[in-house]
This record gives C-alpha cells, structure tokens and sequence, in this order.
C-alpha cells in the first residue's frame, strides 16, 4: 500500500470509510479517540498536513485532511508521545488514497455484468487520436468513467487518465479487468469534482447517460464541474439532440465549440463536442 510505504509502515487503515468522505471534516474526528503509543505526521510541499497516523496496540490508524484542514485537538495527540515527521507531494499522497480507497472499493464491492463491446475502445481511440493527436502524459480527467473503457483508450494513447464516478459496482468491474488502476480512480459524485481534483490540460466523458428534461440538470452540474477542471474537454453522447444542449450549456461557461458527428460510433459515441477556454 502506498500510503503505508510513504510512512514508513507495513500497514495503516484510515478511520474514513470512503474515498468521498475524505471532503467531510466529520469523517476524521474518530482519530480523536485514539490513545496513541506513537505517532507519524505527514506534510506537503508547502509543509501544510496532509495526514497522521497513531499507533495503538498493535495497529498504526490514519486520518487524510488532503481536502479539509486538521482538527486543532489532533496536533495535541502528538505531545505526549514520540512521533516522527514525513513529507511528501500532495498529489503523491492524492494518489495513494485513491489507491487505498479503491483496492478496499475492488476487495468489498462486487461488479456488474460486463458492459463494454469488444470494439469500443478502439472507436475511442481513434476519436481521441482524431481529436488530440498524440498527447504522451497529458493528463485527462476521465468523468463519468463507468467500468473505464475510455481510461483505457487514453492510456493506451500515452495519456495519463484520472478516472471518477459515483457507481461502485461499475469502478469494481473497470478495477478488476485492469481497465482501471487503483491510484488513478476515485468514487466520488461528479457534481463535487473540484473538490477532489486539481485542474488539468484534458477532460472527458465518454457516452454521456442519457439527458431527460428531469435530470438535465444534473448533467449540467457534471458538465460545469469538468469544464470549471479541464482546458479542453471532449464530450460524447448518443443523439444529435444531446449534443446541442451539451453545447449550449458549454457556450454558457464561456467555451468554444465544436461539434461533429461520429460516424465510427452509431451507438455510444455517435455525437461529439469539444468545448475549449477562449
């Protein structure tokens, strides 16, 4: 385990049950609690803490504040005993939770029936390569990502994906046939994406769900939360219709747009935009 490498330890378990969670100051407060023998703090770049570890008994438990800060009480824990100081990058450390979040989501949670044609990821990408070219380490945001056909596509291109979506059951089948990797996936809502993203060059969605007058606007929100994320996001959906209202609600964020149809795709990808700053 990552998380655990970083600290210098063989094990270490988070007091947050979820990757989501750790946006939820409430979600480390069981920290509190801990009577620890020894402790281990974790701090970025910016010496800012990211994390902490307290042994008890035998077991070392974590709390993450990579998305909220610290509990003044939990710096207190570390006065009365020995404890060790660690330094890391944020994004390392955003990394390995994702890792450590999504091998527990891959060990608990049974996947669903497979749902990718054998030929899917290949139509990616060529659109993708049509789109972008060749982009080596770009890093694209993946949204939406579903069993992670289309963070596939992207890593076989040279991108890097980061791959996000709120079914656990479609990550755990994306996570179980490698499609998905588990430093790069995170179940998460993707109306609260900039909360648990930085920005990036590149954004997509891969086979939009279908819009209906009575979630429109949660896509929207979707939509708004990888634009306000990525310079340049592309966004596929299955009819001409959905593409205009995707295009409108880029056009409303101050985006450039195109759209085009995708030939290749009668079915999943059918409809195309690329929506960029400026």
């Amino acid at each position: 385990m990552k998380a655990a490498k970083i600290l210098e330890l063989d094990s270490l378990n988070f007091v947050e049950g979820s990757f989501a969670d750790l946006a939820d100051p409430e979600s480390a407060l069981p920290i509190l609690s801990c009577r620890p023998e020894e402790g281990r703090l974790l701090v970025d770049e910016n010496e800012d803490l990211l994390a902490v570890a307290f042994k008890t008994g035998d077991d070392w438990i974590g709390a993450s504040y990579l998305f909220h800060p610290p509990e003044s009480e939990v710096i207190d824990l570390f006065d009365e005993i020995d404890a060790e100081m660690y330094q890391e990058k944020r994004e390392v450390w955003a990394a390995a939770m994702r890792e450590y979040y999504s091998t527990e989501l891959l060990r608990t949670v049974s996947p669903t029936m497979e749902d990718i044609p054998p030929d899917r990821q290949d139509k990616i990408v060529d659109l993708v390569r049509e789109v972008w070219e060749e982009k080596e380490g770009g890093v694209c945001l993946d949204c939406c990502c579903g069993s992670g056909v289309g963070a596939a596509a992207l890593r076989s291109i040279g991108m890097r994906p980061l791959a996000y979506d709120h079914d656990p059951t479609l990550l755990a089948l994306g996570l179980g046939e490698g499609r998905l990797l588990t430093d790069e996936t995170a179940c998460i809502d993707a109306t609260d994406a900039t909360v648990y993203f930085s920005p990036a060059p590149y954004g997509a969605v891969f086979m939009m769900g279908t819009i209906r007058s009575f979630d429109a606007e949660i896509w929207e929100a979707i939509t708004a939360e990888l634009l306000e994320l990525s310079e340049e996001t592309l966004i596929t959906v299955a009819t001409e219709e959905e593409i205009r209202l995707v295009a409108e609600w880029c056009r409303l964020a101050g985006r450039t747009t195109e759209v085009r149809e995708n030939t290749r795709d009668p079915i999943y990808d059918r409809w195309v935009c690329l929506a960029r700053r400026g």
